[in-house]
């Protein structure tokens, strides 16, 4: 137990959503490569349908929260990385770092039925460690998001149904190219958090 009230879980406590092209223990940190062209997105815009984002997922209690570490060590179109808490194929968030418009965003997209995407760029988090934690807790999704030892920003309140179990944890993809590998260095669960502010 760490002293935020997190417990760290070992990345055997996960189920993969849609198999990696490589996973590596490498001492305390899990070393994912995506497959090329592997995404997660719903309608909006776009018109079409990914549901194969790699996602290492376990049930996540309710109330509860989760929260995933990670390297921000990657600048290829599109390339992403942070966590993802899901009941089904339409219902699910992602959480975390995108490189899009030539630099790291951070961001989530809410899926309830269709995805939506709010990003704010973070030029100055590349290189740098990241930390994304997800609360859920009646009706709403608290994300937040740091990076190193800063303070914790809000980046989402989301609607998200009550009534439905969910699981959580780090996922990766990579829309447009082979070769992404993501460090995460961290997987952890435990209360909501006690307020929004």
């Amino acid at each position: 137990m760490t002293d935020d009230g997190l417990r760290g879980q070992p990345w055997s406590a996960g189920r993969w959503t849609s198999p990696p092209a490589a996973v590596v223990e490498d001492g305390p940190d899990l070393l994912v490569t995506a497959v090329q062209g592997s995404d997660a997105w719903r309608h909006t815009s776009y018109g079409f349908v990914h549901d194969d984002a790699h996602a290492l997922l376990a049930p996540l209690p309710r109330p509860g929260a989760v929260e995933v570490a990670f390297d921000l060590a990657w600048d290829g179109r599109f390339d992403q990385a942070g966590l993802m808490l899901r009941a089904d194929e339409e219902t699910w968030l992602k959480a975390g770092v995108e490189f899009s418009d030539g630099t790291p965003q951070v961001g989530a997209v809410v899926t309830l039925g269709r995805s939506d995407w709010s990003v704010a760029p973070v030029p100055d988090w590349a290189g740098r460690r990241v930390t994304v934690r997800a609360s859920r807790d009646g009706d709403a999704v608290t994300v937040r998001a740091r990076v190193d030892d800063e303070p914790f920003r809000l980046l989402r309140l989301c609607p998200f149904p009550a009534d439905l179990p969910v699981a959580a944890g780090p996922y990766c993809c990579a829309p447009t190219r082979a070769g992404l590998v993501v460090r995460f260095r961290r997987w952890a669960t435990g209360p909501a958090d006690p307020a929004l502010h």
